[in-house]
């Protein structure tokens, strides 16, 4: 870690004054650039290990909009866990990895059938690097253009998602709904159900599509260290794409959310699972469905910004 004291005012800013992508240096959380984790801003990703890049779009939700501001408040609330290494994982990935913030995805909504398409063009320039991608959404269907582009990189995927919903309600083919776009991640072959899990549903769908369900009562009952170990045997050695839906967790630890469902899990319940999954492959990952229009102190900016980190520390892990 970076003595902080060593960082004059006029080089302060990280966000765009970093020289060195690696390292962890405190800075004020109340001023300066929203990057995440006060990462560089950059468009050049030559060297990059891993790309954060915002997805603003909620033009398919089914309940409470917003979620088009999520990466914003996620990069804001980031601020205010980025001036130490991530408790407790025994590394700093930021020592170990060169990790960047790249922006947004750039589409007009005014063309929403456009929109699909330039956010698998985006995960797909980023993934041609030979640099991972970490996305903030933005509402749940971005997950499918993201699959759409892990899966032409990585071939038919595991995927590991924490929702209160399956997302895999049938729908008609074209159509964009943040409720259905894993039954087309399916049916487009993008992911392997048998392969893959779901923590912490508690809505009905009496089709699952063959996958694995860890609902929410069997994570309250069998505890995180379990969870996880369920979710590494199901995964196997496949490359895993993560999504993480905030309304996983219980309304009383993330009200600013679209479709909020009590009964869920505690923010340390989700951070003790992904801790378990040290060493799977993961290929992406996302955190979706922040709606900080709906949020109560900014605790569920902050819930995302830190599962977020823990998602890169299980990214650097599985590198290692």
């Amino acid at each position: 870690m970076t003595d902080s004291s060593s960082v004059s005012p006029v080089t302060s800013d990280l966000a765009f004054t970093r020289t060195d992508p690696r390292g962890t240096v405190a800075e004020p959380a109340y001023g300066g650039a929203l990057s995440f984790m006060r990462r560089r801003y950059t468009r050049d990703l030559a060297g990059a290990d891993l790309a954060v890049m915002g997805v603003p779009f909620d033009l398919a939700v089914s309940g409470r909009s917003g979620a088009r501001l999520g990466p914003r408040a996620v990069r804001a609330a980031s601020a205010h866990i980025a001036w130490s290494p991530p408790w407790p994982w025994p590394v700093d990935p930021y020592e170990t990895l060169s990790v960047v913030d790249c922006g947004d995805c750039f589409f007009d909504p005014g063309y929403p059938a456009e929109v699909p398409a330039a956010i698998t063009d985006a995960a797909r320039a980023v993934l041609a690097q030979e640099t991972g991608l970490l996305t903030l959404g933005g509402d749940h269907f971005v997950t499918l253009p993201l699959l759409r582009a892990h899966a032409e990189k990585f071939g038919p995927l595991s995927l590991v998602q924490f929702d209160a919903h399956s997302d895999t309600w049938a729908d008609k083919p074209g159509r964009i709904d943040h409720g259905t776009m894993i039954w087309h991640a399916v049916r487009e072959g993008l992911v392997v159900p048998a392969r893959s899990v779901q923590v912490g549903i508690r809505t009905h769908n009496p089709d699952p599509l063959g996958f694995h369900v860890i609902d929410a009562r069997e994570v309250h009952r069998s505890g995180p260290e379990a969870v996880a170990a369920r979710v590494r045997d199901i995964v196997g050695d496949h490359a895993a794409y993560l999504t993480f839906d905030i309304d996983a967790l219980d309304p009383s630890c993330a009200p600013g959310t679209g479709t909020p469902v009590i009964g869920g899990l505690s923010t340390w319940q989700a951070q003790d699972i992904l801790r378990g999954l040290e060493g799977i492959r993961l290929a992406g990952m996302d955190v979706v469905e922040v709606a900080p229009a709906h949020d109560v102190s900014e605790i569920t900016a902050l819930a995302a910004a830190t599962l977020a980190n823990d998602l890169v520390c299980l990214f650097a892990a599985g590198r290692g």
